[in-house]
């Protein structure tokens, strides 16, 4: 269920930085293009997922094999980013940013 986790926060890290790109292209269909200030807070809480992500997998495995399986775990969220929703469905990723790492947290407590 860690590695779950890891992958729904590398997720939602991503999906932060990526709407944190002031180019044009890079902003979502039908979205208006976030501020100066919104950027800044998508950079802050990007990086701050992904580290939470890298916490969450040392304290898994420790640090040698977790920062491993954090290095395989960002390689999974950013292939379903920019490979699995970006060309198909790039109005679904913003909510699944929100939910994913809520449903990887109850499946966790449940199952875990």
């Amino acid at each position: 269920m860690t590695v779950w986790l890891a992958i729904a926060l590398g997720f939602s890290g991503f999906t932060a930085l990526w709407r944190a790109m002031e180019h044009p292209a890079h902003v979502a269909p039908g979205q208006p293009a976030p501020t100066v200030q919104r950027r800044r807070q998508l950079r802050i809480a990007g990086w701050v997922l992904l580290t939470l992500s890298l916490l969450l997998c040392w304290s898994a495995r420790g640090g040698a094999i977790g920062t491993v399986l954090w290095l395989g775990t960002l390689t999974a969220s950013a292939v379903l980013l920019v490979f699995g929703l970006l060309p198909y469905r790039p109005r679904a990723i913003k909510p699944l940013a929100w939910g994913a790492p809520v449903l990887a947290l109850l499946l966790w407590g449940v199952l875990g």
